[in-house]
């Protein structure tokens, strides 16, 4: 039965101070899995003192058992305060005091793993975005910061180490079995960054100088036995600790930084001052059991949550529609300290070609997942003006699209002024909660110190408006002037029919057709609008007359990716053949690959399969000059050798389209490639497989055991025996996850059903959580054109598997994501199957972990864009879960929103 419950809708504008500050919070956790005792004393005074005296302190608290409430020493009855199934309103407090309130709650019982919960025993907590709540009664919103000291009181034999932010001031035991450690942070903070970590565990620690010579220890905290997994996780945290000194000048402002993993986790890792909490995913690495992928992650999330020390903590969010604020900019820092960590060490040519090949594994992920959520019905800006549940906010626009608003301004402004900016930023809001807006304040005052005449007025606009823009361009070049026009239009997006234009970098250049070499770049006098390489865009329609050009020239336009936009250019096929081959800008060269790709499955997708077409013979120039061509370095060359993803295709078409048929197109092309070129991927992939040599994690090694694996992918896809025993080999004699999951998913998803090779993976990895998570991963992606599996039947077999739960967020994602978001040939399947199965799943999981379902909900997002008869099949699925009772606000907010599109 659907729920009468009308879903609550927060609004940006509606926001209001609290009535009154915490300064001090002192809690005190005696714990028990079963039934744990929060007791918590809280100093408060008016927000501000021009305010009335009779307000009422109104906190917030779900799922507490109250026991006693006490103002300025003196128990209150329930006449003095109200309660509620969301918080506790205490009537006429006064205008400053001391509240004390004691509750109990269940950690063993949180299964939705939000606030205080148990895993494998031990004690853990996630607070934001509004967990804390769960813990005790609080004003649990991101602009009240106060000052914790935490006591914790725990078993000394089940619960010897426990941990919080901070600082640890004293310790010692109690007696009858129990200890004591009192935490106390020095530095204010919101509820969502208080952490509690107890139970048992073993850690790796460093001492390391600071800046100012100071020492500071870092731990990396994990179960025992995982202690050989956190070798990687400490360098990385040592690197982004000096990474972050030397590019933005930040220094760690902790006597000690600890690190704790645990395998229930709703996210990747949770930024808790002092105290980062991280799923095992992003903390475990070594070859055994991590992919050079698995590396690259916990590099980049171990610094993610280290940046966030400062951009995120030291200055947080006023309300959670600014969750951009901190999301975005520390995004951006974690993009490039990965780039700048892939090209150390390596000469300038090498460093270069690693950091593109960053930024085109980052571009793949924002066309992927990013620009599909900003074409559904979830779209929004990165500073959202109204949403129904937080958590549903926590998505790729507000992260991967906010980090591309930051890359933007640091475009415009370039590195000098953009760390100015910064600079600004920290001088005026260090310990503060702010907005986005103030953040965009700081960097204009620091672009117009420099240049007075410019601003980023418009430029506001990438926070307000949702939606991709699509840039048009086109030019004429006649004596020795090109003129290029360029026009931009939005979409609408739900409540934004119509936007003003946005203020788009375009970095650009133009390349010799004759000589392969960038021209220099001449615009027509009496204009501002290019600054180096980048060009103002900032009207709807707009040209540009550039001089000087007395030789043909191709124009190379978003060189970088500087704007999150789609560019429909009117580059020929031979324009773009010779981009591929020429542009000096790497990741327009892969981008022009990628687009003559996507022209020719596309093609064979309207045509059923035929491969007669220029744009398929237009494609194997494309791989043909590629594997020509020795100057590539390895990792770009792996990039550019693959095509599209399906997602990518299918958000590319404009129309209804098939999933199915559109994989079946793209296989097309991949086999067609695979023959064609079969000898020169055996040699790619001889020359790379140096069994026997040990492994090591580093761009150039990555590199090459990228290249040779897609390789291995071209030649298992030319269908031979003999090809598919290649990756069997390399099965076998694999020293690295790498090339074993490379080897193994060939095998899986090409050969026939139950090979060996997956007992033998399972067998070997049992006891290894996320090795499993990979084994079953490789089994929920098997496609269509296998038909040698029967993918919707070995996924329910899978779910009945001993070492499947739904409760782990880590597994449900391995089968229920990776089927519905990761194999889209299956999940669409014309029976309907594939929905029915994801709907069966939501349903069940939005009883054990909302959050968690609610992120599977979003499999069917883009429904309105299928086929009608699947979209008749998608929609009954929908009205299925939306039907169901209980059905908590965090699913009802996704799926209402994905029903709503058939009306748009």
């Amino acid at each position: 039965m659907r729920d009468a419950q009308a879903p609550i809708t927060f609004y940006r504008k509606d926001y209001t101070a609290p009535n009154y500050k915490i300064s001090r919070t002192d809690l005190t956790f005696t714990l028990n899995p079963s039934r744990t005792k929060v007791a918590s004393r809280l100093e408060f005074e008016v927000w501000d003192h021009s305010n009335p005296d009779n307000l009422p302190l109104e906190l917030d608290g779900e799922d507490l058992e109250l026991d006693q409430v006490l103002l300025n020493g003196e128990k209150l009855d329930a006449t003095r305060y109200t309660q509620s199934h969301t918080g506790l309103t205490i009537h006429n407090p006064g205008r400053e005091g001391v509240l004390e309130i004691t509750v109990y709650i269940q950690p063993d019982q949180n299964t939705r793993l939000e606030g205080l919960y148990v895993s494998n025993g031990n004690f853990f907590t996630q607070c934001e975005a509004q967990g804390f709540r769960r813990i005790t009664y609080f004003s649990d919103r991101p602009d009240v910061l106060s000052q914790f000291t935490v006591t914790l009181i725990a078993n000394e034999a089940t619960h010897p180490v426990s941990l919080s932010n901070g600082n640890l001031i004293e310790e010692k035991k109690l007696g009858e079995g129990l200890h004591m450690t009192r935490w106390e942070d020095p530095f204010p903070k919101p509820a969502y960054l208080f952490a509690l970590v107890a139970g048992r565990f073993v850690c790796q620690e460093e001492t390391v100088k600071k800046g100012n010579g100071k020492p500071a220890l870092l731990q990396v905290w994990v179960e025992p036995g995982n202690l050989d997994k956190t070798d990687f996780a400490m360098q990385s945290l040592k690197k982004s600790i000096d990474w972050d000194r030397e590019r933005f000048g930040l220094e760690l402002d902790l006597d000690r930084f600890m690190i704790v993993a645990t395998a229930d986790f709703n996210m990747g890792a949770m930024e808790n001052k002092g105290l980062n909490i991280f799923n095992t995913k992003f903390v475990f690495a070594n070859p055994e059991l991590a992919t050079d992928v698995d590396f690259e992650n916990v590099e980049s999330v171990v610094g993610h949550e280290y940046f966030h020390n400062w951009t995120g903590n030291r200055v947080t969010c006023r309300d959670w529609f600014q969750l951009s604020l901190k999301e975005g900019l520390t995004v951006f820092r974690d993009q490039e300290f990965s780039a700048d960590m892939m090209a150390e060490g390596l000469d300038e040519v090498q460093a270069d070609s690693a950091r593109a090949v960053k930024r085109i594994e980052d571009v793949k992920v924002l066309r992927a997942a990013q620009f599909p959520e900003d074409a559904g019905p979830m779209a929004h800006p990165i500073r959202p003006d109204s949403y129904q549940e937080i958590n549903n906010f926590y998505t790729v626009t507000v992260y991967e699209k906010g980090a591309e608003v930051i890359r933007m301004q640091h475009t415009l402004l370039g590195e000098q002024l953009f760390q100015r900016g910064m600079q600004i930023y920290f001088e005026r809001h260090d310990g503060q909660a702010v907005t986005c807006e103030d953040f965009v304040g700081a960097m204009e005052t620091a672009l117009q110190e420099a240049h007075p005449e410019l601003d980023l007025k418009q430029f506001r606009h990438w926070y307000s408006q949702a939606g991709t823009p699509e840039v048009s361009a086109s030019w004429t070049q006649t004596n020795g002037q090109l003129v290029l026009t360029l026009k931009q239009n939005c979409r609408p997006t739900p409540g934004q029919a119509i936007k003003p234009a946005f203020h788009i970098p375009v970095k650009l250049g133009f390349v010799e057709k004759a000589s392969g070499r960038d021209v220099p770049l001449q615009l027509e006098s009496n204009t501002n609008a290019l600054h180096g390489d980048v060009l103002d865009f900032t009207e709807s329609t707009q040209t540009f007359v550039f001089t000087g050009l007395d030789k043909p020239v191709v124009p190379s336009l978003l060189r970088s990716f500087s704007a999150p936009v789609i560019l429909q250019s009117a580059h020929t096929t031979d324009d773009l053949i010779f981009l591929a081959g020429h542009d000096n800008d790497p990741f327009n060269r892969w981008d022009a690959c990628q687009k003559i790709y996507g022209k020719a499955i596309l093609d064979i997708y309207l045509q059923r399969g035929l491969t007669d077409g220029a744009n398929t013979q237009a494609a194997v120039q494309i791989v043909e000059n590629l594997l020509k061509d020795k100057q590539l370095s390895d990792g770009f060359l792996a990039l550019a050798l693959q095509l599209p993803s399906e997602g990518t295709l299918l958000e590319a078409f404009d129309g209804l389209v098939d999933p199915v048929a559109m994989h079946f197109a793209r296989t097309t092309l991949r086999d067609l490639l695979a023959c064609t070129f079969g000898a020169d991927f055996k040699a790619i992939y001889y020359a790379r497989n140096l069994t026997g040599q040990p492994y090591s994690y580093n761009a150039v090694a990555a590199s090459q055991r990228a290249l040779k694996n897609v390789a291995l992918a071209y030649l298992v896809a030319a269908g031979a025996d003999e090809e598919l025993n290649v990756a069997k080999a390399q099965y076998a004699a694999s020293n690295n996850m790498t090339d074993r999951m490379a080897a193994l998913s060939n095998i899986v998803h090409n050969g026939p059903g139950n090979p060996p090779e997956l007992a033998e993976f399972f067998e070997r990895f049992n006891n290894e959580a996320l090795a499993v998570d990979k084994w079953f991963m490789l089994q929920a992606t098997v496609p269509a054109s296998n038909e040698n599996v029967n993918t919707l039947q070995t996924m329910r077999e899978l779910l009945k598997h001993p070492s499947f739960t739904l409760k782990n967020p880590n597994r449900a994602r391995s089968l229920l994501a990776a089927f519905a978001m990761q194999n889209p040939s299956v999940f669409h399947s014309h029976s309907g199957d594939g929905y029915a199965l994801w709907a069966d799943l939501v349903i069940e999981l939005n009883t054990i972990n909302p959050q968690v379902a609610a992120r599977m909900a979003r499999g069917l997002d883009r429904w309105t864009k299928l086929v009608p008869a699947l979209q008749e099949k998608a929609h009954k699925q929908l009205e299925r879960v939306l039907d169901t009772d209980k059905l908590s606000p965090d699913v009802r907010e996704v799926i209402g929103k994905a029903l709503d599109a058939a009306t748009h």
